[in-house]
């Protein structure tokens, strides 16, 4: 193992459009998205520990403060990486300095789950391609496998089919409302739509998509609804993921922040610039 401590970046995520194309016999929906990566996110550090113990931290300058433990995506990508390569004795010390929020569909555990992938892999000496990091990732999320690769893409399928995008550089406005949206009861719901058309890159840079959650999100929080209204007047509002965060491309950081400095004074947000890769 590396003797060396790993510290990495793990970038939150904006779905520019997210279609839902079916429901397949395995209950998994097939699904097109745009995942653009952000340069706002959290940092991570990983030391090994030599008693196989696996255990994370939360620093004191977290933005988020608490972290659910049981079925944190961090630990549960560790041991899947340690059961994968059959040696259950490796273990690591992780810590966290958590800025993205909980629930908000910018990819903050799937982030974290693919980055510790990559991390462990490396600190362990797996010495493992990313397409098998990937295949792991996407038994913990269907976003993960983004994260592994660290590239802003073109997503299919449930997330296995991935083709790194390039768009032009831009800068976001994020509105993240004080709710924790349940992805499973958005794509529980019987009033979803499950039956978008598939879609070209040409379609998607003409402004011919949408995100297929945004109306069920709305009626069944209030707060997003808000965010969005309110983010609108300033023209092409959208939610992210399956909420609750909402957003907003400008061409330049200085638009951004003339819109960010008038958001109200009970919502919350971000700016950060689009970034390709890791």
């Amino acid at each position: 193992m590396s003797d060396k401590p790993i510290k990495l970046f793990s970038p939150a995520k904006l779905n520019l459009f997210l279609h839902i194309l079916g429901k397949r016999e395995d209950r998994y929906h097939e699904l097109q998205s745009f995942f653009q990566l952000l340069d706002y996110g959290d940092y991570l550090k990983f030391e090994k520990d030599l008693s196989g113990r696996l255990s994370l931290h939360l620093k004191e300058n977290s933005t988020v403060k608490t972290l659910p433990i049981d079925r944190n995506l961090i630990i549960s990508a560790a041991k899947k990486l340690r059961s994968y390569v059959g040696n259950p004795e490796l273990g690591a010390r992780i810590s966290i300095n958590k800025r993205i929020p909980l629930g908000a569909g910018l990819g903050g555990g799937s982030s974290n789950a693919g980055i510790t992938l990559r991390a462990l892999n490396k600190l362990w000496q797996c010495n493992l391609p990313n397409s098998d990091l990937a295949l792991l990732g996407l038994n913990l999320g269907a976003d993960v496998p983004v994260f592994v690769y660290g590239k802003s893409a073109w997503v299919e399928g449930i997330g296995e089919r991935i083709k790194p995008m390039h768009v032009e550089p831009s800068w976001y406005l994020v509105i993240t409302p004080a709710c924790l949206v349940s992805t499973a009861k958005i794509f529980a719901h019987e009033n979803l739509t499950r039956n978008s058309p598939a879609i070209k890159m040409a379609d998607f840079l003409a402004g011919r998509a949408r995100n297929d959650c945004e109306e069920v999100t709305r009626n069944l929080y209030p707060e997003v609804d808000e965010a969005l209204n309110w983010l609108s007047q300033f023209g092409g509002a959208r939610m992210t993921g399956t909420g609750s965060a909402v957003f907003r491309r400008f061409e330049t950081e200085t638009a951004a922040r003339e819109v960010f400095a008038s958001v109200p004074s009970n919502l919350e947000g971000f700016i950060a610039k689009g970034i390709d890769s890791l």
